[in-house]
């Protein structure tokens, strides 16, 4: 294992203890002991996905089993996991899962009850 991997795979349990902040790059080139540009760089290389991507799709992917399996509302669930507005978290979540958190909420939890 190269240094590189070393320092990048230790990140993501960095990131999951602080998943509920709202994680800026900056705030995990801190953590590994670089510049922020230097660990995007190392971060997209050995993991083949960028810094940025594997952050936001980690708290949609949180979020989407809060939608499931928690009563509370959209709005708690954005701001539990740093997003700035329900707004925002809405937009990142159509993205990635192509439905509105309140249909995705829907439609799952009709599955899993």
């Amino acid at each position: 294992m190269t240094r590189d991997e070393r320092i990048v795979y230790e990140l993501p349990m960095w990131i999951e203890e602080n998943i509920n902040s709202p994680l800026k790059i900056q705030e995990v080139a801190l953590r590994a002991g670089y510049s922020k540009w230097h660990i995007q760089r190392m971060f997209a290389r050995v993991m083949s996905i960028t810094l940025a991507e594997y952050i936001r799709n980690r708290k949609l992917n949180l979020a989407a089993e809060s939608l499931i399996y928690s009563s509370n509302s959209i709005i708690e669930i954005s701001l539990d996991y740093g997003f700035t507005s329900q707004q925002a978290f809405t937009r990142a979540f159509v993205k990635y899962y192509q439905v509105p958190p309140a249909v995705y909420r829907r439609v799952n939890k009709r599955f899993n009850n």
